[in-house]
């Protein structure tokens, strides 16, 4: 193949992978075939994979096979792609490489999601082929052999790829993992300034926040959630209901974040008038999850003209103005994440869960109003604070994604 979609340098060529690696469709095992306790033959999935090119070993759910020939091995030094998905463009987005099998495998097997390119070592480098798929022009051509969601054996054969002489593979491949290796720095900076701001914002809330238990400042009492706010549980999902004549928005604890109710997504169920008069939501009403990660709270801000719940979640609604919802929403987090407070019997069962019951009896401090809404605007000042770090982090990972794809379009342009 000598036309490709840009003019290489003197020496090197356009081929298409066929002509210079094996390439094997793997092959899935009946349900039957597959067991969760660790036998020597490790069997690898589209999930095994990740999109920033590693192998998760440690997978164990359906994980397994017991030993069988007509499995498709891999080797060291193997590449492998995604080649069925749920949409052809997530095909070929995952690419790692076998640069390891962990000792405790006698042999590693892969099902038919993926599909393993395998080196001839006279023509082409490994990590050559890794670093190709991994590229925005290799990803593009690999695109065009996509059918119907697959990427078959047949047709990958004829995925072009640039092929200067090996020595000079190999040693832009060293070039790369140079310039890559920082760029891994990086990230791993990058991680820790994101730990750092979590750390901050437990630090802040147990600053902030008297212990359970604990004196309190003068002015401030303990009371019971119950004392202070109306609890009500909303209704339980049916699929009937979702055929209803009167389909209202309703929350799930999916929706409910720290802090946050995400309403990106938001199922709708048939509700009587009756009960969108009982379980209608108001600006200013608590959410607390039942289940999931059970005490999670969020405050509701009127995001939707008319949102109702389910019954995994409480809704609490203050009893007087004398209450600021906020202060009580921080309290919660606090509680759960810092004190570790609440964490009664009901909480550790197979499924947890918090009662109404529980949620009532529970007690938090109550400082006068102006006290409320200055420890509020406090935390707020905080949050902002580390919102503009998690913002500069994201466009940070912007930035060295594209530092990446800049750094292999001018390795495979014979310009690194």
């Amino acid at each position: 193949m000598s036309e490709g979609p840009y003019k290489l340098p003197e020496g090197w060529k356009w081929v298409k992978l066929g002509e210079v690696c094996e390439i094997l469709q793997g092959k899935t095992p009946p349900k039957n075939a597959y067991t969760s306790e660790q036998t020597p033959i490790k069997m690898l999935k589209f999930r095994d994979l990740t999109v920033d090119g590693r192998i998760v070993w440690d997978n164990n759910e359906r994980g397994f096979v017991h030993s069988d020939e007509k499995w498709r091995y891999v080797a060291l030094g193997d590449v492998l792609i995604t080649a069925a998905a749920h949409t052809p463009e997530q095909i070929g987005k995952k690419v790692a490489i076998v640069d390891h099998i962990p000792a405790e495998y006698s042999r590693v097997a892969v099902t038919g999601e993926l599909l393993i390119f395998r080196a001839l070592p006279h023509l082409l480098d490994s990590y050559w082929l890794r670093h190709w798929l991994a590229s925005a022009d290799g990803y593009k051509l690999l695109q065009t052999q996509v059918k119907e969601k697959h990427l078959v054996q047949s047709r990958a054969q004829n995925i072009p790829i640039p092929l200067p002489p090996l020595p000079e593979q190999k040693r832009i491949v060293a070039r790369i993992e140079e310039l890559m290796e920082r760029i891994r720095e990086a990230r791993r900076l990058r991680e820790e300034a994101k730990q750092d701001a979590e750390r901050l914002w437990q630090s802040v809330l147990a600053e902030t926040f008297p212990r359970p238990g604990a004196e309190l400042p003068e002015g401030w009492r303990w009371v019971r959630l119950g004392e202070i706010f109306d609890l009500q549980q909303g209704t339980a999902m049916s699929p009937m209901r979702r055929l209803g004549r009167n389909p209202k928005p309703f929350l799930r604890t999916k929706n409910i974040l720290w802090g946050l109710v995400n309403v990106s997504s938001v199922d709708e169920m048939d509700f009587t008038e009756e009960e969108v008069e009982r379980l209608r939501l108001q600006p200013g009403d608590l959410l607390v999850c039942e289940g999931g990660e059970v005490g999670q709270t969020a405050i509701w801000e009127g995001q939707l003209p008319v949102a109702l719940y389910q019954n995994h979640i409480h809704r609490l609604r203050r009893k007087s103005d004398h209450v600021e919802p906020r202060f009580f929403m921080y309290w919660m987090q606090a509680a759960y994440q810092v004190f570790r407070a609440y964490q009664g019997a009901e909480s550790r069962t197979a499924i947890p869960n918090l009662s109404g019951r529980r949620l009532k009896a529970f007690l938090a401090p109550l400082p006068p109003l102006p006290e409320q809404k200055r420890i509020v605007a406090h935390l707020e000042a905080v949050q902002e604070r580390i919102k503009a770090i998690k913002e500069a982090q994201a466009h940070t990972e912007a930035e060295l994604k594209r530092l990446e794809q800049a750094i292999l379009e001018k390795a495979f342009r014979g310009e690194l």
